[in-house]
């Protein structure tokens, strides 16, 4: 050991991945580095590998078919032990395909072929919830700011979130209106240009419910420069439970899912397929946290 030290000898972890058959890392492809949602299930995946021997390997897939293929290939080819897979777009075939190779976990994507490998939350219940509770306020006209729907059919969180706006409306007697509907990227900036496009269509509202916070802390700034209140003129309610929401003026009423809780189940449970063991995965829970931006319409 004192030649080791003063010859500063490093194994070779590829030779010894050979002679093991493990790498003792784990592949995990996230979507958007710097996105809060998906930033806290990684850290929810860190803290739940954080006393192993394994070690993560990161891969992001931008929001982009194409390139989360290629970040698939890449982790493949470095023979990790296991993928995590965060969200994304993949077809179920592919990710079957990989399943049969390799322990899969995916977080954030309900799947109908593998729903053994899928850790989620019941999004339409979580959205109907919301819009109920603008609906319990007076709000007749509630916006919605979404995803691509082309996008989201491929990734059924949104897309359900869409779904229980929707129901709400319709469970309390209401006709969804499509032009009280608009398309964003989950980005701030597309908030911004779903309120200048609900305006501009001239359609009334009282409020908004945004896919995700980052979208509607977007609508919060166009909001603010048309000189239009919140929660006074219009309210607002967005959805992931983000901490700049918090700290927003006023803080955001939003949907809280539990990012960090649910990147550590997937952890274990990746653990536990790594051992050959058997996994149960739940289908977590939301809470919708109470703020100051929704107003009673009289």
């Amino acid at each position: 050991m004192d030649a080791v030290a003063e010859l500063d000898y490093r194994p070779n972890i590829f030779a010894q991945s050979l002679a093991s058959g493990q790498s003792m890392t784990i592949g995990i492809l996230t979507q958007n580095f710097g996105s809060p949602f998906y930033d806290a299930i990684l850290r929810g995946i860190l803290e739940g590998l954080e006393e192993t021997n394994y070690w993560p390997l990161f891969a992001d897939g931008r929001w982009q078919l194409k390139v989360e293929q290629r970040a698939l290939s890449m982790l493949i080819d470095r023979q990790v032990d296991g993928i995590i897979i965060l969200g994304g777009q993949t077809p179920e075939e592919r990710l079957q395909e990989i399943a049969d190779k390799i322990p899969l976990i995916v977080v954030g994507r309900k799947l109908a072929t593998l729903p053994e490998h899928a850790i989620y939350v019941d999004n339409f219940a979580a959205a109907y919830k919301a819009a109920q509770y603008l609906i319990d306020r007076g709000h007749r006209d509630i916006a919605h700011i979404t995803a691509d729907l082309n996008y989201s059919a491929a990734v059924d969180d949104v897309s359900d979130r869409y779904k229980g706006y929707t129901q709400a409306l319709a469970d309390a007697g209401f006709r969804p209106d499509p032009r009280l509907v608009v398309e964003g990227n989950l980005q701030q900036q597309s908030g911004v240009l779903a309120v200048e496009m609900l305006l501009g269509r001239g359609r009334t509202f009282s409020a908004i419910f945004a896919a995700n916070d980052q979208m509607a802390l977007g609508a919060r700034l166009a909001l603010h420069r048309r000189g239009i209140r919140v929660p006074q003129d219009v309210s607002l309610v967005g959805f992931d439970n983000q901490d700049d929401g918090a700290y927003m003026i006023p803080p955001l009423t939003t949907v809280n899912q539990p990012a960090v809780e649910m990147g550590d189940t997937a952890a274990r449970a990746m653990l536990r397929l790594l051992k050959d063991k058997s996994i149960e995965l739940p289908v977590f829970g939301t809470e919708l946290i109470l703020r100051e931006s929704v107003a009673r319409l009289r």
